[in-house]
């Protein structure tokens, strides 16, 4: 396993610990577990961004942009089907 499958892994494992941390903190109804849940949640949101930025350096994590003309498309298209 190399470091590009690693740290895509543990990405994906930091995106769904914030899901579940979100819907912990949305569904608790103890104000103490509400504000542990919160304080992992930052935690994890903190570690996501570091990871995407670290992923993003190495070139193992492309974005790209999209051109305006193709969004303002794409909205025409959904607007119409409704």
């Amino acid at each position: 396993m190399n470091d590009q499958l690693l740290m895509d892994n543990y990405l994906l494992v930091l995106k769904s610990t914030v899901e579940v941390f979100v819907h912990g903190t949305l569904e608790s109804s103890n104000e103490d577990v509400r504000e542990l849940l919160k304080s992992n949640l930052n935690s994890t949101l903190t570690h996501q961004a570091q990871t995407y930025d670290l992923m993003t350096r190495f070139g193992w994590y492309n974005v790209n942009n999209i051109e305006k003309s193709q969004i303002t498309q794409t909205v025409n298209k959904l607007e119409n089907k409704n």
